[in-house]
């Protein structure tokens, strides 16, 4: 047997939505699995295979995983993962090999288990279902706790905005991200971001550019880290200045999001260029539109 899966990058949070929001990205990472290969051979190649030589491969983790819950054992295959996302940038890359892993034994098992039940494993292996829930459903989704599937908000075709992405050179690490948080936040801050997260949902929902726009600030997490990516504000100033309606850590960084009409696009690209020379911050700008369809088995 042999099959692909793919799989599209993703954004996190979107400013206010911290664990909750994500949105997929036109950015693909593919798995093949051949059971007629060199049992145990994992085979990296894309633009990020070499930083994943020496790694935990986490779609063989997830397989593992998903086969042993169901009491299962995998047979002997061979992998070749093309890793096009960037690797620890904040534009998904892991939990797109995560659920991967999951369609890939899936199906290698026959296991017969739905997409909601992909999605809640995958949830409890990623901790939160904003980036797994994108890679899964596709578009931009918000992912509520007791809910066996996501909320989808936006398929990304209807109101005429792309994204565009920063992509630093630096790479960036969750845990270290989550370390910059405070224990606590002011309430008045708390309840703006409340109000923050509902307008973009809704203005995502609607279309609204100006909920968007208005709802992509976030008071939670963003001045945190901040400190650990001085780039972010000057970048995101740079974007809205440039035509973007908002912008934002995608994830938990150091990659940069903007949501920008589609006429505006390029010049938010050449803002962020500039800027990214301006700061002395190697890195490059790319053009993702949003996706409608999340992960897919070929």
């Amino acid at each position: 047997m042999r099959f692909r899966v793919k799989a599209p990058a993703t954004s996190a949070n979107l400013g206010p939505g911290f664990d909750t929001l994500g949105l997929a990205l036109d950015l693909w990472n593919t798995v093949e699995i051949d059971t007629e290969g060199e049992a145990g051979l994992v085979r990296n190649s894309g633009t990020e295979a070499a930083l994943l030589e020496g790694r935990e491969n986490l779609t063989v983790t997830a397989m593992n995983d998903f086969a042993s819950h169901h009491g299962k054992t995998l047979p002997p295959f061979s992998l070749h993962a093309e890793t096009n996302i960037p690797v620890a940038r904040g534009l998904g890359s892991s939990a797109a090999a995560l659920v991967s892993g999951l369609i890939a034994a899936n199906h290698l098992l026959d296991l017969g288990q739905s997409r909601e039940d992909v999605f809640q494993f995958a949830w409890g292996m990623e901790g939160h279902g904003d980036n797994v829930g994108a890679v899964i459903y596709g578009g931009a989704i918000l992912a509520m706790p007791h809910l066996r599937q996501p909320v989808a908000l936006w398929s990304g075709a209807e109101n005429g905005l792309t994204a565009v992405v920063f992509i630093p050179e630096i790479t960036g690490a969750t845990w270290a991200a989550r370390a910059a948080l405070p224990s606590t936040l002011p309430y008045a801050d708390a309840v703006a971001n409340i109000a923050h997260a509902s307008g973009l949902a809704v203005g995502l929902c609607t279309g609204n550019h100006a909920l968007i726009g208005t709802g992509m600030n976030d008071l939670m997490h963003e001045p945190y880290r901040a400190r650990l990516f001085p780039h972010l504000d000057p970048m995101k100033d740079a974007a809205r200045k440039a035509g973007a309606l908002g912008a934002c850590l995608s994830g938990a960084g150091p990659t940069v999001l903007a949501l920008v009409p589609d006429v505006r696009a390029s010049a938010v690209q050449e803002a962020f260029a500039c800027t990214s020379e301006r700061l002395n911050v190697p890195g490059h700008s790319e053009i993702l539109a949003p996706v409608a369809s999340g992960a897919v088995l070929l």
